[in-house]
C-alpha cells in the first residue's frame, strides 16, 4: 500500500501521530471541539456530575460534526508485489 500527496499538497500538511494533516482542517476541528464542550460544560447546571457529562456530549457533538465538515483527502493505491 502506497501514499501519494501531491507537492502542493504536502507543503500545507504538518505530521501528527505519523499521520499527515492539513493546517486549516486542524485548526477548524480545534475550534469546533472548543466551542460545543465549553459551551455545553458552560451551560450545565452546577450540581456535581452534571458538568461532567454536559461537556463529554458536547465534545462528542462536536466529534460529529467535524467528521461531517472535515472529508478525508488521503487516497490509497494498491500495488501488487509481484507485478511491481
Amino acid at each position: 500500500m502506497e501514499q501519494r500527496y501531491d507537492h502542493k499538497e504536502k507543503e500545507e500538511n504538518i505530521e501528527v501521530w505519523e499521520d499527515l494533516v492539513h493546517i486549516k482542517d486542524l485548526v477548524l476541528a480545534i475550534i469546533i471541539s472548543t466551542i460545543t464542550t465549553l459551551g455545553a460544560y458552560l451551560i450545565a447546571p452546577n450540581d456535581p456530575p452534571k458538568p461532567l457529562i454536559f461537556g463529554l456530549i458536547g465534545a462528542l457533538v462536536g466529534f460529529i460534526i467535524c467528521s461531517l465538515l472535515i472529508k478525508p483527502k488521503r487516497s490509497f493505491r494498491y500495488v501488487d508485489e509481484e507485478g511491481k
